[in-house]
């Protein structure tokens, strides 16, 4: 344990926890490489990129637009926000560790308050404006396509999985690991802000959580208590370098599919915010995703209102 975790003595003698060592940064970076190497050499040898080439839509035209709305204006805006203060708190908080020295702490924390404010944002625009449980729920067919991508996976001989409602397997999967990630992360960094200096508050090097310990004995005879921060501090310092090291791994596979041609046009639609007809017929089955709502008119209105639409619910369950 001692080559992940970081101890150090307090005035006592005693080893105390202070988080995660910086090797544990190294193997979240070397297994990002190696994910994003094997996955790249993985695909080509299972032949999946002629298979997007010659990926034909199936189904009928009728009735559905050339442009499908994907993801709303307020979406993109959420993601794209989240994405940058994503992306610089992994920045401020590993890369003083290598060396580079500058004042990352304040940016560090302005980072977090700018996700947190977006992720409340995205809850309230979830529940609202979208169907919130389809990203969140798993019913019994949500195992189901999950095993049949698995074994598509294994073996090139089992049966193509079905095709998905809006949201895919993989895609609903990764977007709740992100969830448990960032949440770990968001409630230990508030803790730990309350430790540093900031516009709202006195820092409390101490709190939240303290040991109490005899440091002597005064002249009366009495004893003096000191307090130094506990191994409860230490925990929590611990769960916030494990989430950062896993969102390492997390983002870097995110970007890596971004970019991959035959997902690009995933990370297209993030920008525009529409996929075009041929993409969601070979894709999604129109049963499990309607889009009879989210159709984009050729004569759109600009702003808001067109921006209103409300993202399709699953049908699937």
């Amino acid at each position: 344990m001692g080559r992940w975790l970081d101890f150090e003595s307090n005035p006592w003698g005693q080893e105390v926890l202070q988080g995660v060592s910086l090797d544990l940064m190294y193997l979240a970076i070397g297994l990002a490489v190696l994910f994003t190497l094997g996955h790249w050499f993985w695909y080509r040898r299972r032949g999946f990129s002629k298979q997007e080439e010659v990926a034909e839509a199936q189904g009928s035209v009728a009735g559905i637009p050339e442009r499908i709305v994907r993801h709303t204006l307020a979406s993109r805006i959420f993601h794209w926000s989240m994405a940058a203060s994503m992306l610089v708190l992994l920045v401020t908080a590993f890369v003083p560790l290598l060396g580079l020295e500058f004042a990352w702490v304040t940016i560090h924390w302005i980072a977090g308050a700018v996700l947190i404010l977006t992720i409340v944002y995205h809850v309230i625009h979830s529940i609202g404006w979208q169907d919130f449980w389809s990203m969140m729920s798993m019913g019994a067919k949500d195992v189901r396509e999950g095993i049949s991508h698995f074994r598509h996976v294994l073996s090139p001989k089992a049966p193509t999985p079905e095709k998905p409602g809006k949201y895919p397997f993989d895609h609903r999967m990764y977007h709740n690991g992100i969830v448990v990630v960032s949440l770990a992360a968001i409630v230990t960094g508030v803790l730990m802000t309350l430790r540093i200096e900031t516009p709202f508050w006195e820092p409390n090097t101490y709190y939240p959580f303290v040991d109490q310990a005899v440091s002597g004995y005064s002249e009366l005879g009495e004893p003096v208590i000191s307090l130094t921060p506990g191994a409860t501090t230490g925990l929590m310092f611990v769960i916030h370098g494990i989430a950062g090291v896993s969102l390492i791994l997390m983002v870097t596979a995110h970007i890596y599919f971004a970019i991959r041609p035959d997902k690009r046009w995933f990370t297209w639609s993030m920008i525009r915010g529409w996929i075009d007809r041929e993409h969601y017929l070979a894709h999604f089955d129109p049963d499990k995703w309607s889009v009879s709502d989210g159709s984009v008119q050729e004569q759109a209105p600009g702003g808001a209102i067109a921006d209103s639409v409300v993202s399709a619910p699953r049908v699937d369950d």
